[in-house]
């Protein structure tokens, strides 16, 4: 079994379409959207949701009213000022903001009447599907909630399990944009890292960046460069600098307004040979076939 990871330092690069014309076109793939914060892979595939769990994430304290003596002790011990005495005289208690708890459960160990409890909360939910090209799985993280590396874990878990029980010998993982905690997550246990960058200087810093934190686990990397043909000489420093940290260019994708044009309706890429960008997205997919085969 083969994992591959689309990913890029910045969202709106077309990592997601590069990673949706990979799905069409491979055979038998699981396909994983990890991009759990603002996932968009499922415009582009369609799915038919067949399975959906919710996620939980980390504690957040509740105070029991019934026990709770209004010491305040709690309140002023709680650093992320989730916890506030409201009210006056006889009808003073002590509330809580789940939004700004960081579940560190400092109010639970202090409180002298065991009042406060950590109890679970439900930060998301994560999904199995099917789409015209197989298995996919997927997940959708609440605003502002925390815990997205776990999730996407879990979406890489899922993905696994499920490629196994179909007998798939390809996963293809859509990554989160940048070089946080949900992108460390998705390249773990990746047999090729492709990387997309768009030539601009922002482009060119932010592909570095991506580059470096891949090279630091070791992983075999290779380039996409899209919208190529905006800038050429930048494209070509892309090029340069991946070369030079031994990241294979496997692709250059010109701007393509054909392709804009079936996105916006929402359609498959399929075989539509009036699209030079689609055409040199599948031969991008023809060389990381070919960088897995070597190994």
């Amino acid at each position: 079994m083969k994992e591959i990871v689309v990913v890029s330092g910045k969202g709106g690069t077309g990592k997601t379409t590069v990673l949706a014309r990979y799905a069409e076109i491979a055979e038998g793939a699981v396909v994983a959207d990890c991009d759990v914060d603002a996932p968009n892979l499922h415009m582009l595939l369609k799915p038919k949701i067949i399975r959906r769990e919710p996620f939980v994430g980390s504690k957040v304290a509740a105070v029991d009213h019934e026990v709770c003596d209004i010491c305040g002790q709690c309140v002023g011990h709680c650093r992320f000022d989730a916890l506030h005495m409201v009210g006056d005289g006889g009808d003073k208690s002590i509330e809580m903001d789940a939004d700004r708890c960081e579940g560190c459960a400092m109010c639970a160990n202090i409180c002298p009447v065991d009042a406060i409890e950590m109890r679970e909360r439900i930060v998301g939910e994560w999904f199995l599907s099917e789409t015209e090209r197989g298995p996919m799985v997927h997940a959708l993280l609440e605003a502002g909630a925390e815990n997205s590396g776990r999730l996407v874990a879990m979406v890489k878990q899922m993905a696994k399990k499920t490629a196994k029980e179909k007998g798939a010998e390809t996963i293809l993982v859509d990554g989160p944009p940048g070089i946080g905690c949900p992108v460390i997550s998705a390249l773990s246990g990746a047999d090729l890292v492709v990387i997309v960058a768009e030539p601009t200087i922002s482009g060119l810093s932010d592909f570095k960046r991506v580059a470096d934190l891949a090279g630091g686990f070791r992983m075999k990397c290779a380039l996409v460069v899209n919208k190529s043909d905006l800038n050429d000489s930048m494209a070509q420093s892309l090029v340069e600098e991946a070369r030079s940290r031994g990241v294979v260019h496997i692709g250059t994708v010109p701007y393509d307004e054909e392709l804009l044009r079936l996105m916006a309706r929402g359609e498959g890429m399929g075989n539509d040979s009036r699209s030079p960008a689609i055409a040199e997205i599948s031969k991008s997919f023809e060389a990381v076939l070919e960088l897995l085969a070597e190994e």
